[in-house]
């Protein structure tokens, strides 16, 4: 049994590492300390079933990967081939349309029962659906990259969304608005660039 858990905790450093991320990024994304890591990886301790199929399928691999030994070269029988889950990106669509149905279904009761035509319902699909695409990243994908463009998305988005809300309500130039995104957006772009070169 020492020779699994030590086996185990080998390929789990070695696939950590290959994703470049530390123990306490790893930790985070599932939710336990990077003590716990430690253990696992150094093969004190083995994770709990469930924890482990989360890690085979976040480092697309089966659970015959980690329990051989030998370079991912010798494994690559037992590393899942790296196409897109049609399902995941079914739901991420389908959870992405739905602050567009949403606004469209307030376009339309504005127009049919009060006669406005208020068209910033669509504008605020955009940061709504930021939000969305946000969640469903972290559920589902956890991709650095993505998250970092859904949040430019959502910053430019309410930004934009606040301003055509307040020019079609007050009819003023408020175009000063836009200069807030530009350190958000620096922000985001060093904190983007931080996590990645750890």
């Amino acid at each position: 049994m020492e020779t699994l858990k030590k086996t185990v905790g080998e390929n789990l450093a070695n696939l950590r590492k290959e994703k470049k991320l530390t123990q306490l990024e790893l930790a985070e994304m599932f939710n336990y300390s990077d003590k716990a890591v430690s253990k696992w990886e150094t093969g004190e301790t083995l994770p709990e079933l469930e924890v482990i199929y989360q890690l085979c399928e976040f480092y697309g691999v089966t659970l015959d990967y980690l329990t051989h030994e030998g370079s991912k070269e010798d494994k690559k029988q037992f590393v899942k081939e790296d196409t897109p889950d049609v399902n995941n990106i079914a739901i991420t669509c389908l959870a992405g349309s739905v602050p567009w149905m949403i606004a469209t279904i307030i376009f339309v009761y504005l127009l049919v029962i009060n006669s406005i035509i208020y068209y910033p319902v669509f504008v605020w699909g955009v940061p709504l659906t930021a939000i969305v695409l946000l969640f469903n990243n972290r559920l589902v994908y956890r991709n650095r990259t993505f998250k970092f463009v859904s949040l430019s998305v959502l910053t430019w988005g309410l930004i934009a969304s606040v301003f055509v809300t307040v020019l079609y309500a007050l009819t003023q130039i408020i175009w000063p608005l836009f200069l807030i995104g530009i350190p958000m957006q620096v922000s985001l772009a060093l904190w983007y660039i931080s996590k990645k070169r750890r």
